[in-house]
């Protein structure tokens, strides 16, 4: 189905609000003592507890709490320093207890908000109505065999926090930025990989239309697990497009949930949707209430790092850099922490945040690995920079000659040294070769003695040739023109 542009659809306005899932990245369950990580085999990582064997207790992880308050924080909700958990019952296979434990009637966080920047500049106040704490459940496998379905349990228990924002979203690309930023934030708190892959970051659309200028809401049907920002963006503006065709055609929208065909880019209903009460919510009995005392609620907001935003506006007033480059780096913790340590060592500040966000960025791109990945130390990369700045190395030779060839841990300037690429200091060997090239140019000396200016880099290019990038071009350049007077 393609975007409909009739007269009903410039009418009509899309409404939505985003159910974020996202996994804790911490080492064991939120209710036991079972790893948490990704990537076991099947049904390695359960106990008792994650397979609700009769008589296994919960006990809640502390650390999930101390996460969720974290993001809690940078969303700049209410943390609600007194909550309880509460039973919400269904029957899946591969939810074992036959409930999940979840918050319903006392989330941990509420009423907060996200500013976010859409792509003209403007920034749209998207709401957050809550935060909630919850248990994932495990993972059913109909692939695996033509007769049976499996079970996967090792994500049973695996701690959750669902970010439930208002219906305050108008459009596709606000969802975006929106799920960009939270997915930022998560990584940069060292709350989630927010791994969208991996299903450590996943998304529920709630989608609804309604005629612009009113202010009732329309029904609403939800878009289920969404694993990457695209496809939320793309379930979207379909689910938007059929809701307005069905209403132009005067049929009704039907409340329901639906999947998202990756594929064909199109929704199909998957069953009618459950309201609140189909899910029976009650207090859980085994498990007390949550109790964040003042102190560590201090705690942890002094333990608080900058936020990427605050980060980006530092970095603009410290090195004069434009907020692009200011939010690549911000946004990057891990490039950001690299940044840190090699800021210590290097002399231009400036030079260093050059180099990080053009040619070691690029290289990164190129080699496909992040900056934790990097052979580099921080302290060589500063060493590297000073040598270049300090002129006692070419740019060129320092990333095609240098940087290839140092391991972890060597010395920097030892290691130019031994491939021989430190600049040349001898004028009177760059001056010969200055008269090579300007020899084999003539035509082009004497354009350049008739006002061609351009060709001075041809002859620049030339010598640092025949030095093999011992030399400083600038130093080269001016040689020149002294000759050529």
């Amino acid at each position: 189905m393609s975007a409909i542009t009739t007269t009903e659809s410039i009418n009509l306005e899309l409404v939505s609000g985003l159910e974020i899932h996202v996994q804790l990245n911490t080492q064991s369950k939120i209710f036991s003592s079972d790893s948490a990580s990704f990537g076991a085999k099947p049904n390695e990582h359960i106990s008792p507890v994650s397979l609700a064997l009769p008589g296994a207790l919960p006990k809640l992880n502390k650390e999930v709490v101390a996460k969720a308050i974290r993001i809690g924080l940078a969303l700049n909700c209410e943390i609600n320093q007194h909550n309880f958990f509460d039973r919400k019952n269904y029957f899946y296979a591969d939810l074992p207890k036959g409930y999940q434990i979840t918050q319903d009637n006392s989330p941990i966080c509420k009423n907060g908000y996200l500013n976010v920047v859409l792509a003209n500049g403007e920034e749209k106040r998207i709401g957050i109505n809550r935060i909630h704490l919850e248990e994932d459940a495990g993972k059913s496998l109909h692939d695996q065999d033509i007769k049976y379905s499996y079970v996967d349990l090792n994500r049973a228990g695996v701690p959750l926090i669902e970010i439930v924002t208002e219906p305050d979203i108008r459009s596709a690309e606000e969802a975006s930025a929106l799920l960009t930023e939270i997915r930022q934030l998560v990584r940069h708190l060292n709350v989630s990989d927010g791994n969208m892959e991996e299903g450590s970051l996943r998304c529920d659309a709630n989608i609804s239309i309604r005629e612009k200028g009113t202010t009732a809401f329309g029904t609403r049907c939800e878009v289920k697990n969404l694993n990457s920002i695209r496809n939320v963006r793309r379930a979207m503006e379909f689910e938007f497009s059929r809701q307005v065709e069905v209403t132009s055609k005067g049929g009704k929208i039907i409340q329901s949930t639906l999947n998202f065909d990756a594929d064909k880019g199109t929704t199909s209903p998957m069953r009618t949707k459950e309201e609140a009460n189909d899910y029976r919510y009650f207090p859980d009995p085994d498990l007390q209430p949550i109790s964040i005392s003042d102190e560590w609620l201090a705690e942890i907001k002094s333990a608080m790092p900058a936020l990427p935003k605050e980060i980006a506006k530092q970095l603009i007033v410290d090195f004069g850099i434009n907020k692009t480059e200011a939010n690549l780096l911000a946004e990057d913790t891990d490039l950001y922490n690299y940044f840190n340590v090699a800021k210590l060592d290097v002399k231009n500040q400036k030079s260093l945040v050059n180099w990080l966000l053009g040619s070691i960025r690029a290289l990164l791109n190129e080699q496909n690995c992040s900056i934790t990945e990097f052979k580099i130390s921080p302290n060589q990369l500063a060493t590297i920079i000073n040598l270049v700045d300090e002129k006692k190395i070419s740019q060129q030779n320092a990333l095609q000659e240098l940087l290839p060839a140092l391991k972890n841990g060597e010395d920097v300037l030892q290691m130019a040294t031994q491939l021989n690429l430190l600049i040349a200091e001898d004028n009177d060997e760059i001056s010969t070769y200055i008269d090579e090239v300007l020899a084999k140019y003539q035509p082009q000396v004497q354009a350049y003695k008739t006002g061609k200016k351009g060709v001075l880099g041809l002859f620049v290019g030339e010598v640092m040739k025949l030095a093999k990038g011992k030399a400083d071009a600038k130093k080269i350049s001016d040689l020149i023109i002294e000759k050529l007077k």
